[in-house]
């Protein structure tokens, strides 16, 4: 028989047992009805969608399952790569949409299912894998009635031919997504959010759940995509309106309902290759000039002052902080467009696009971190930067954030003064640790020696020693080159900052490098 003290403990308890389970009942009963209402068969909403992702951040966090096939599981990315949607069954073919689109399946390391579901006509509708949507090269295709999860998508539009089947856009793995624009080659990736980066309790890696892609009217020029991004600590929900053509133009719209207090946040993340370049040579014996997605972050700051940091592969991680308010802009930039310059048939890293980030409205305190990571192979990709918010978002809390994502040549934006065309640095002479730099800037100007009169470089450094700074115009080419030897003596890191300047003003973009042995 139960005591006395049992009894009244169960008693006292039962209420409010009751009360959780009549909380998580209608804690339920609103999540699934957020999402009836963006389901199959429903209008599409902008404020469904909200009102979903809130709800879903209201709810506990369940890591997305999937059956997989274990013959597509087990995909190495080679016979992986072989499966490939068949042309005339992509979505919207021969509609003349202007766009077309892939659905990508599980396998190999994408494991992560996706919902995708289209609208069409304003009406959302539920897309389901079919096995004889494929080709399967030499993988065995699965029966009939198995069940595939995608995992992403792939876009199609007229970029460089007249018919929307060029690869502009491809959504897959975690909050991946890239694009290009005409006459690329991918190779910067994005992320819609990344948190925790290179902290102690490791980094989280939020990923799109579900995806609502809107059919284009009649030879339409944009594509537009909704995202529900969803992990442990925070959902989202992402709306991204995509126009590609010389300029592929990405519009963003990020809304973040954090599940605990966020205090390392990052927005419009960009995450990029980079083994080597003629600043970072060290044991390199490689035929190639440079290999590398971007050779450098570039800032124009809420101040106005644009800054140029060459990023390099560090032998340790490297973490730089840009404090600013109100950033104007930022990105990771190939600036170096030269087939000679990598000398690589395969790669065309010439032809990979620069990221430029434009925020629309203001977005406060915070600072653009960079971060470098070590690699010894071309495959990882090590550079990452990305808007960390000041003030943490805290728990129950929304958060909205808008910006403009330029898949380019060069940024719609550019300095009005001299910019950074080369940084290269080597062995000085004198011995022990000392490097001798070269830096390029490049202006029209210059082709003329009476514009860059009384031109003066004016570098500052940390720690270490500078030596020999000289400054020369070279018109031919339209540069002024500043060659400097740095002798860090005893320092393992020196930071370094390097601007023209004509009787106190600055005429340049502001060099800013970190050497590190």
């Amino acid at each position: 028989m139960p005591s006395r003290r049992t009894l009244l403990t169960s008693l006292l308890a039962a209420p409010a047992l009751m009360a959780s389970a009549r909380s998580a009942f209608a804690q339920q009963t609103a999540l699934q009805t957020a999402q009836a209402a963006v389901s199959d068969g429903q209008a599409i909403s902008r404020d469904a969608l909200i009102d979903f992702a809130r709800e879903v951040s209201r709810a506990p966090f369940q890591a997305p399952r999937a059956e997989i096939p274990r013959g597509f599981a087990q995909l190495n990315l080679e016979q992986y790569r072989q499966i490939r949607f068949k042309p005339e069954r992509r979505i919207w073919a021969g509609e003349n949409r202007g766009f077309t689109l892939d659905l990508l399946p599980a396998g190999n390391v994408f494991t992560t299912p996706v919902t995708i579901r289209t609208v069409d006509g304003g009406i959302i509708r539920d897309q389901r894998f079919a096995a004889d949507m494929y080709d399967y090269g030499s993988v065995p295709p699965p029966p009939a009635d198995i069940q595939v999860p995608f995992s992403g998508f792939r876009a199609f539009a007229a970029l460089n031919r007249p018919d929307p089947a060029d690869e502009f856009l491809v959504f897959q793995g975690a909050s991946l997504f890239r694009a290009l624009a005409r006459g690329q080659a991918f190779g910067i990736m994005a992320r819609g959010l990344t948190l925790n980066v290179a902290e102690a309790q490791g980094e989280e890696f939020p990923s799109f759940r579900a995806f609502w892609i809107e059919r284009p009217g009649p030879g339409g020029s944009s594509l537009v995509v909704h995202g529900l991004l969803d992990s442990e600590n925070v959902t989202g929900l992402y709306r991204f309106s995509i126009r590609p053509g010389d300029v592929t133009v990405c519009d963003v719209e990020a809304t973040l309902f954090p599940r605990a207090d966020l205090a390392h946040v990052g927005i419009a993340p960009m995450t990029a290759n980079y083994l080597f370049a003629p600043n970072d040579r060290i044991n390199i014996d490689d035929v190639r000039g440079a290999v590398h997605d971007t050779n450098g972050l570039q800032i124009w700051n809420g101040n106005g002052e644009w800054i140029w940091r060459p990023v390099q592969n560090p032998d340790t991680l490297q973490i730089a902080a840009f404090v600013d308010q109100n950033p104007r802009g930022f990105g990771l930039l190939q600036r170096d467009r030269r087939f000679e310059a990598f000398n690589d048939l395969d790669g065309r890293f010439e032809r990979r696009p620069s990221v430029w980030i434009e925020p629309l409205g203001e977005w406060g305190q915070g600072q653009v971190q960079l971060v470098e990571i070590p690699v010894n192979d071309e495959m990882n990709r090590n550079i990452l930067a990305y808007w960390r918010p000041r003030a943490p978002l805290g728990r129950g809390t929304e958060h909205s954030f808008t910006y403009r994502m330029h898949w380019c040549w060069s940024p719609p934006e550019r300095p009005q003064v001299a910019w950074v065309s080369a940084t290269r640095t080597g062995r000085a002479p004198g011995g022990g640790r000392r490097r001798r730099f070269l830096v390029d800037f490049s202006s029209d100007d210059f082709a003329d020696p009476a514009k860059a009169q009384n031109l003066r470089p004016n570098l500052t450094n940390q720690r270490g020693r500078v030596l020999g700074v000289d400054g020369r115009l070279v018109p031919e080419v339209k540069l002024f080159r500043v060659a400097f030897d740095l002798d860090p003596e005893t320092a393992n890191q020196v930071e370094l900052r390097l601007v023209l300047e004509r009787e106190g003003q600055a005429q340049s973009e502001t060099w800013l490098y970190r050497w590190t042995p």
